[in-house]
Order: C-alpha cells, then sequence, then structure tokens
C-alpha cells in the first residue's frame, strides 16, 4: 500500500536518540506512512541502528545518506528525504525528539479537510522530562501558539506574527506538510543549512498558501545540552533573545525572499524593517536593551514616546 504520509528523519552521529525516534513513528495509530531515515554522514552508532530498522522493516523504513557518506547539512538531508518521498503529506522528525502515538492520525484528518491549507502544525511540548528526574518534569511546557486556534491563517500573516514574536514559531517536529507545496516552493534553501533552515522553508510556506492551526499537542521537542541550537548559543552562533549572525543571515535572506515573491504586504515589510533595525543600529539597540527589560518590567514602553526608535 502507498503511503499517505512520509516522515523525515535526518539524524547526525545521534544514537542516544535515534531508537527512540523510529519507535515513536513505529506506535502511531495512522497506518499508511513510510519513514525515511537520512543519515548526515554519521560517524557513531546511528548510522548501524538506522541500517537495522530498515532491515526489520523494509515495507516502512527506508535507509538513505550522501555520496561518500559526506555531512551535508540539515537543508540537504531533508531535501533529499522530500525528493525520495512516496506520501503526499511531509513530518519531520528530528532524532532527538518524538511523535505522541496520535500525530498523523490527527493531522490528517486536518489536511484532508482542509484541501487549502498547505500545512497544519500545534504547539509541541519543551521536554525535559525525558530524563526521568522529577525537577526535570516539572519543567516541561507546551510551547505558545500566539496566533487564532482551530482556523486557517491566509498569507502573509503567521509570517509577520513569527517576526514579532519569536516564541510562537512552531517545531519542526510539529509541522505536517503536503509534499506538493514543499515541491513548489523548492523545499528547504541549501545556502542556510545550520541554524534557522526551518523558518526559511516556513517563510516560502507562509508566503504562498494558507496554514491551519491546531490546539493539539502531539509531539515532544526535546531539551539538551547536546541539541544543536544548545551547541550553537554555546559557540556564539546564535542566542534566542541576543543579536547573533545567524538571525541577521534569516533576516537578510528574508528581505530578498519577500522581493523576489513580491510580497507587498505593509504589515509584513513593516515588522521585517523592525527585526533589522538592531543589526543596523547596534550601538543604539546596546544601549536601549537594558531600558526596555527595566520598562517592561513596569509595563511602561519608550517605544510610545520615540516611536522611531528601533
Amino acid at each position: 500500500m502507498k503511503p499517505t504520509v512520509t516522515v523525515i528523519t535526518i539524524f547526525l552521529d545521534a544514537e542516544a536518540f535515534l531508537e527512540e525516534a523510529i519507535e515513536s513513528v513505529l506506535a502511531q495509530t495512522y497506518d499508511p506512512w513510510e519513514l525515511l531515515l537520512v543519515d548526515d554522514g554519521s560517524t557513531d552508532g546511528s548510522t548501524e541502528i538506522a541500517r537495522e530498522y530498515a532491515r526489520l522493516y523494509p515495507e516502512k523504513i527506508r535507509y538513505l545518506d550522501h555520496d561518500n557518506h559526506a555531512n551535508l547539512g540539515k537543508s540537504t538531508s531533508r531535501n533529499r528525504g522530500i525528493r525520495n518521498a512516496k506520501g503526499q503529506y511531509i513530518a519531520f522528525l528530528d532524532a532527538d525528539d518524538v511523535f505522541l502515538p496520535q500525530k498523523l492520525e490527527r493531522q490528517t484528518a486536518i489536511l484532508d479537510a482542509h484541501p487549502e491549507a498547505a500545512m497544519v502544525y500545534g504547539p509541541s511540548l519543551y521536554w525535559h522530562g525525558w530524563t526521568g528526574k522529577q525537577k526535570d518534569i516539572h519543567r516541561d511546557f507546551k510551547g505558545k501558539l500566539g496566533v487564532p486556534q482551530q482556523t486557517l491563517i491566509r498569507p502573509p500573516d503567521l509570517l509577520t506574527r513569527f517576526l514579532k514574536n519569536g516564541e510562537i514559531v512552531p517545531c519542526i517536529c510539529s509541522l505536517l506538510v503536503r509534499r506538493r507545496i514543499l515541491e513548489d516552493c523548492g523545499g528547504f534553501d541549501e545556502t542556510i543549512q545550520h541554524l534557522y533552515e526551518d523558518q526559511v522553508l516556513l517563510a516560502r510556506i507562509c508566503t504562498r498558501a494558507p496554514v491551519f492551526v491546531d490546539s493539539g499537542c502531539w509531539d515532544k521537542y526535546r531539551q539538551h545540552s547536546g541539541s544543536s541550537s544548545n551547541m550553537a548559543i554555546m559557540k556564539g552562533e546564535y542566542h534566542p533573545l541576543k543579536l547573533n549572525p545567524s538571525r541577521l543571515a534569516y533576516l537578510t535572506w528574508l528581505v530578498a525572499h519577500v522581493d523576489t515573491e513580491k510580497v507587498f504586504d505593509k504589515e509584513l515589510l513593516s515588522a521585517l524593517k523592525k527585526a533589522l533595525r538592531p543589526y543596523r543600529h547596534p550601538a543604539l539597540f546596546r544601549i536601549l536593551e537594558p531600558v526596555q527589560y527595566l520598562a517592561d518590567k513596569i509595563g511602561w514602553s519608550w517605544r510610545r514616546v520615540f516611536p522611531q526608535a528601533l
């Protein structure tokens, strides 16, 4: 039977968590799926784990890697999965995350019911409790949606909201996307491989077609010190609250994308301009940032007094 959903799991030296991710797909209540395990040049035991699952479930699971077992990056690896996908819908599950059992059943039903929707997503569980420690379990929380739920949101409204509030950008493991949309928009941009590559994809989708936002939580986004985002923070490549080169690269890409796609939406362009101001005026940003922090504590905004600032 041809699969309706293709799950793409890319991995690089992920032997600690890969098996749990795969098992969460095998546990789905929805059956017509396939799982593509795309090896991005692993040197640990994760390659053998993936090959063994492909051997045990040849009708459901396939193992892929790059020529000469090369390490080519997240975007190239996910695009390899997309090119090899048989399903009409595509889900992305990173090797350290897991799906809840009804993930595919719930989200395929939504896309079936809303043929105009390019994609569906919901809030992810930020999963500290995977350690089994009580103190970590208490730290688990669901991500913010920050948008109307159980409804279609027309382009480019979601992208505008994401620019205004980075806390509401969905985790990639929460998405289910129509394959034809991914093919039409070109999938992941292979000039951005490491950070913000998921937001590049979201921008491509959210400027083209409506997206359905679900209230249900169907995945767990594992929080651990070895995650790519945490490693990037340690290296100074990224920070969720401070100016960083990775976000500037994304915003620069987005300026070109909006221009190429001719997205002449006043609110989006205003949000993009505002997001770029701290990078264009870093000295002023460093002065005003602590002022705004204190102002937020008392509910006052200097932006009301200085509307042209940052």
